[in-house]
C-alpha cells in the first residue's frame, strides 16, 4: 500500500487525472457489457416475439381471407418461419418454411397443441438444446399456426445486436474521453499559468496572472494575487516603517549627542545647564518610548504565552490606574466613566498595554469627550473624533499600517495580538458623532495556536 500510494505521488496531475479518467471508464464498460451479455437472451427473445406477433397476425388475415397457399405468406417477414396445423381429419400443414421442418420441432410443436388451452403461448426455448422461440396462437376452432426464427437468424440478430451496442459504447466512449482530454488540458494549462506566475513572482519580476475561471482553480488563482498584492504591500509599509522609526530614533539620538558634547564642552544650548539636561531627559524618553513599542509588540507573544491559562485581571482597577497617568495629557478632553467591577481573563500587564494603547488613539482624535462603559461582557471606549473610514478600519490593527497623521503606530497592532491571544475581540463602530472600540469575549472557546499568533 505504502508503495502504491509513493507511486501515485510521483505521479503528476495530468497523469493521476488521466488514470482516473481511464480506470472510470474501464469499469463502465465492464460493467454495461456484463449486463448486456447477461440479459442479452432476454433482450434478444423480446425483440424477436414483437416481430413474430406482427407478421403471424398478417399471415392469419391472408388465411381468414380465404386465399390460396401461396398468397398465405405474402408481404411477410420471410425470416419468420409459419406452420399452419389442422386439427381436423385432414391434418393438412401449410408453411412458408422452405426446407424441410426438423422432425424433433414438429413433434414438440404438435404436442404443444394438444394440450394448449388459450388462444395465445410463447415459448422461449432458446437457452435450451432447442435455441428457438415460438408463439403458438389459435386460428379458429380446428386451426393453429405455430411461428419461429431459425437458428442461424437467431444468432445474426444476437451478434447484429452486440455489434450495435459495442459500437455505440465506443462512440460514446470517444466522446466522453475527448472531452475529458479537452476539460484536463484545460485546468493543467490554468494550473500551469498559476506556476509561472508564482516562479516569476518569485523572482522579483513584474508579472500579471488574468483567468477568466469562476470555479476553485480561478478562486485560488484570486488568491494568490490577493496574497502577493498584500506581501508588495506589507513590503512597502516595512521599508517606509523602518525610514520613519530611523530618522524617528535619529532625532532624539543627535540631539541628545549634540547636547551632551555642548555641555561637555562648557556650553549649555538650551539657556541654563538645567534646562538643557530636561531636553536630553525629553527626548531620551522620546526614544526609549519608541523602543519599548517594538520590544512591546515582539514581547508580547512571549508574556501571554507564559499565563498559566487561570490569571483573571480586575478591570476596573486597571482602567482607573491608565486614567491616572493619562488624564494629565490632555486635561481640555473630557473624561467620562462608566465601570463595573468585573474580571477579565488574562495578566494585568498585557491588558493595561490594551487599554493604554486604545485611549492613547482616542485622545490623539477626539475634540472634547472620552467615555468608557465597562461590563462584564464588553468594554466600550467612545472618542468624539472623526469617523474612521470603513476600508481601513481592519487594516489600523496591522503592525505596519501608516496612521491618517503619517506615522506608523504599533498601539493597535499590540491590542490586537494581546486581545487574540486572550480569546476576546476588538471592532470598530462609526457613530454620527464619534467612533467607539468594542472589546468583546470570543463565542468560540478554541485557543489560537503559536504559529497564528505569530502571523498577527
Amino acid at each position: 500500500m505504502s508503495r502504491f500510494k509513493k507511486f501515485v505521488k510521483g505521479m503528476s496531475l495530468t497523469q493521476q487525472l488521466m488514470s482516473v479518467v481511464l480506470v472510470s471508464l474501464a469499469f463502465f464498460i465492464f460493467f454495461l457489457l456484463v449486463f448486456i451479455f447477461g440479459n442479452i437472451n432476454t433482450l434478444v427473445s423480446e425483440q424477436l416475439f414483437t416481430s413474430i406477433d406482427g407478421t403471424q397476425l398478417r399471415v392469419i388475415n391472408n388465411f381468414k381471407n380465404s386465399l390460396n397457399k401461396d398468397d398465405i405468406f405474402i408481404g411477410v417477414d420471410p425470416n419468420v418461419i409459419h406452420i399452419i396445423y389442422a386439427t381436423d381429419d385432414t391434418k393438412e400443414i401449410i408453411t412458408n418454411a422452405k426446407t424441410t421442418l426438423d422432425p424433433e420441432l414438429d413433434r414438440i410443436f404438435r404436442e404443444n397443441l394438444i394440450v394448449q388451452t388459450s388462444d395465445l403461448v410463447r415459448y422461449d426455448s432458446s437457452e435450451t438444446d432447442l435455441s428457438v422461440v415460438y408463439q403458438i396462437r389459435r386460428i379458429d376452432v380446428s386451426n393453429f399456426i405455430v411461428s419461429f426464427v431459425p437458428n442461424s437468424y437467431m444468432d445474426q440478430f444476437k451478434l447484429a445486436l452486440v455489434n450495435g451496442v459495442v459500437n455505440i459504447l465506443l462512440v460514446i466512449v470517444g466522446i466522453l474521453f475527448l472531452l475529458l482530454m479537452i476539460w484536463v488540458g484545460y485546468l493543467i494549462h490554468s494550473l500551469k499559468q498559476i506556476e509561472i506566475y508564482i516562479n516569476k513572482y518569485r523572482k522579483g519580476e513584474n508579472v500579471e496572472l488574468k483567468m477568466d475561471r469562476n470555479d476553485e482553480v480561478g478562486e485560488l488563482a484570486r488568491a494568490i494575487v490577493g496574497m502577493n498584492k498584500e506581501i508588495r504591500r506589507q513590503e512597502q509599509l516595512k521599508e517606509e516603517m523602518v525610514q520613519n522609526i530611523s530618522h524617528d530614533l535619529k532625532t532624539p539620538i543627535a540631539t541628545i549627542k549634540s547636547y551632551g558634547e555642548s555641555i561637555k564642552d562648557g556650553v549649555y544650548p538650551y539657556e541654563t545647564l538645567e534646562k538643557s539636561v530636561d531636553v536630553i531627559i525629553e527626548h531620551a524618553n522620546r526614544l526609549e518610548k519608541k523602543v519599548h513599542s517594538l520590544l512591546l509588540l515582539n514581547r508580547m507573544g512571549y508574556l501571554i504565552e507564559q499565563d498559566k491559562g487561570n490569571d483573571k485581571t480586575e478591570m476596573k482597577d486597571v482602567i482607573e490606574k491608565v486614567l491616572l497617568s493619562l488624564k494629565v495629557i490632555k486635561p481640555q478632553i473630557k473624561l467620562k466613566t462608566d465601570l463595573t467591577s468585573c474580571s477579565y481573563y488574562g495578566s494585568e500587564e498585557p491588558w493595561r498595554v490594551v487599554i493604554e494603547n486604545i485611549l492613547d488613539n482616542a485622545l490623539r482624535y477626539a475634540k472634547s469627550e472620552i467615555t468608557i462603559d465597562l461590563k462584564a461582557d464588553h468594554c466600550i471606549i467612545y472618542n468624539d473624533g472623526p469617523n474612521i473610514p470603513e476600508e481601513r478600519i481592519e487594516q489600523i490593527f496591522k503592525p505596519y499600517e501608516k496612521g491618517s497623521g503619517g506615522q506608523f503606530g504599533l498601539g493597535l497592532a499590540i491590542v490586537r495580538r494581546v486581545l487574540t491571544a486572550y480569546h476576546y475581540t476588538i471592532r470598530i463602530k462609526n457613530l454620527n458623532m464619534g467612533v467607539q472600540f468594542i472589546i468583546e469575549k470570543e463565542k468560540s472557546d478554541s485557543k489560537i495556536t503559536k504559529d497564528e499568533l505569530a502571523t498577527l
